[in-house]
């Protein structure tokens, strides 16, 4: 493992939702840091700064990653996926987001950015969930204002909306 100067700043090259980037950071920088100060990618929120909220949740090389706990030095050469991410254009929602919205989904909305990472990662792995494991997934993520039970509704929507989407194309 290579070994940082403290008193220096790094390059630190990735791509972020498909297009390469870079920037500097000094070794002790956070990802979460670096993505909305370095990079102007605000969509990913800071809550609790220890990992336990979820707010911050992103993908970093497939995995499901807190980047309030990752060094930015760390994803040096990785592919990260932030919720800038998920819409498929500039003017269009995914369909996870816009079940989100359907559903009502999101109040204050601080929590939502790092809830659609982890669902997104989850129903690409997972097309047919339960309740049950929405819940568990969603065990992560701290929210105060949804109660979660739009949250769970818009997760089992998206998901059979996807299934239904796969299976029309399977068919065609």
């Amino acid at each position: 493992m290579t070994r940082l100067k403290a008193d220096q700043r790094h390059a630190v090259r990735f791509a972020l939702n498909g297009k390469p980037v870079e920037g500097e950071a000094e070794p002790r920088m956070l990802l979460s840091d670096f993505l909305r100060h370095q990079l102007g990618a605000t969509g990913t929120h800071v809550g609790c700064e220890h990992g336990v909220c979820g707010a911050c949740t992103v993908v970093v090389d497939g995995m499901l990653t807190r980047s309030c706990l990752t060094l930015a030095a760390q994803v040096d050469g990785c592919e990260l996926k932030t919720v800038e991410g998920l819409a498929p254009s500039a003017d269009r929602l995914g369909v996870l987001q816009q079940a989100f919205r359907r559903n009502h989904a999101l109040q204050c909305g601080f929590c939502t950015a790092g809830i659609l990472m982890s669902l997104d990662h989850y129903l690409a792995r997972n097309p047919a969930p339960t309740e049950a494991e929405i819940r568990d997934l969603l065990s992560g993520h701290i929210c105060r204002c949804t109660g979660y039970t739009p949250i769970i509704q818009a997760a089992l929507e998206a998901a059979a909306e996807l299934a239904s989407s796969k299976k029309e194309t399977s068919d065609a």
